[in-house]
């Protein structure tokens, strides 16, 4: 007989951890050692919930990346005693977390699903349950003893997407979230739909073999007998020295040469037009060519929700491509920022930069 699987929820802040307080009808914080008091609906679901808190909630607009390496460090030292992992968390900056933990964990072998709510727990009209049962049933879900999805995502309102595909799109509707260039894994409705075919399958991390022995992956490759890497592997060192650089119609020169110019940076995700389109003026080219030959690596991105940065389709975008810029392809600001600060610290060259950022490590791009 299989053992039921365990959930380790986490209560990091937000929205969702509010009630009602009786006196003062005052929001407050949820004690989830209370759960089952509160969600007796929980009882019904076939696995072990043990809550864990924060002492200190955290509102999402203050999170940072000491946060995400707290929550990073819960999952890797809990890892080896539960079958899947929630984190409860507010929802403004819940695409950044779940964009950078996927760059922390690679090849996971089970769940870490993010969910939150647009309403208190405690309102009458709330999505804080229905997210809440969900998501943990999500995460619970099992085939032959395995857990179906092994990836770390976002559920909100009927929908599970990969984490690092998704996008806060209101700030008053209960559908928050939505993934603009990749269908959702799951569906709940009557029946739990989870699409199987689109849930990332990590057969073989190229990059996480070139970090854990340079030497054995060099020899596996020119043998062409690369073997299968499957244990887990948390990798929190991020480089926080970055930026996000969106352009405008009548953008100055004073604004991009200040942001190229701070001190000590490494990094800027530029969020340019439709399909990767920029200024083709002189002073803005040799800015970036400048801020390139100094060492700052710097992604092209678009800033349409949907569809791809495809530099060299129109004119105004040929000489990004020129001076050596790095094609975001369809990844989101959200997931490029994240995936910026991972591979800085672990790469050394632009050229190495380039080739990782460009190829899909999490399913965050399409190839």
């Amino acid at each position: 007989m299989l053992m039921k699987p365990k959930i380790l929820l986490i209560y990091t802040g937000g929205t969702i951890g509010m009630i009602k307080d009786p006196a003062t009808k005052a929001l407050k914080a949820f004690n989830f050692k209370e759960l089952l008091l509160h969600i007796p609906e929980l009882r019904h679901l076939e696995c072990e919930i043990t809550t864990l808190s924060y002492d200190s909630p955290i509102d999402s607009s203050n999170m940072n990346l000491s946060h995400w390496q707290e929550m990073g460090s819960t999952i890797n030292e809990n890892y080896d005693n539960y079958d899947g992992f929630v984190i409860l968390h507010g929802s403004d900056t819940m695409a950044y977390t779940g964009s950078a933990l996927s760059f922390m964990f690679e090849h996971l072998t089970k769940p870490i699903i993010l969910t939150g709510s647009q309403l208190p727990i405690g309102d009458l009209r709330t999505d804080a349950k229905e997210n809440l049962i969900t998501t943990i049933e999500l995460a619970a879900q099992r085939n032959a003893g395995r857990p179906i999805i092994q990836e770390v995502c976002i559920y909100f309102e009927y929908q599970l997407y990969r984490a690092n595909r998704t996008v806060k799109v209101s700030a008053d509707r209960f559908e928050a979230f939505t993934s603009p260039n990749y269908p959702p894994l799951a569906v709940s409705g009557v029946h739990l739909k989870i699409e199987q075919n689109l849930l990332w399958h990590h057969d073989y991390d190229e990059f996480a073999a070139v970090m854990d022995d340079k030497h054995a992956f060099a020899k596996a490759k020119k043998s062409n007998q690369i073997a299968t890497i499957q244990r887990m592997n948390y990798r929190p060192d991020f480089v926080k020295e970055v930026v996000v650089l969106k352009l405008f119609p009548a953008i100055t020169k004073e604004v991009v040469e200040a942001i190229c110019s701070i001190q000590g940076l490494r990094g800027i995700v530029l969020e340019t037009y439709g399909s990767g389109n920029a200024p083709s003026e002189s002073w803005f080219i040799e800015i970036l060519k400048k801020t390139l030959d100094r060492g700052v690596y710097i992604v092209n991105v678009t800033q349409c929700r949907g569809g791809a940065v495809d530099m060299g389709k129109y004119e105004t975008s040929i000489q990004l491509k020129s001076i050596g810029m790095v094609s975001g392809k369809d990844i989101t600001t959200e997931s490029a920022l994240a995936k910026m600060m991972y591979l800085l610290n672990y790469t050394n060259t632009l050229e190495d930069f380039k080739y990782y950022f460009e190829k899909s490590l999490r399913g965050e791009l399409s190839i």
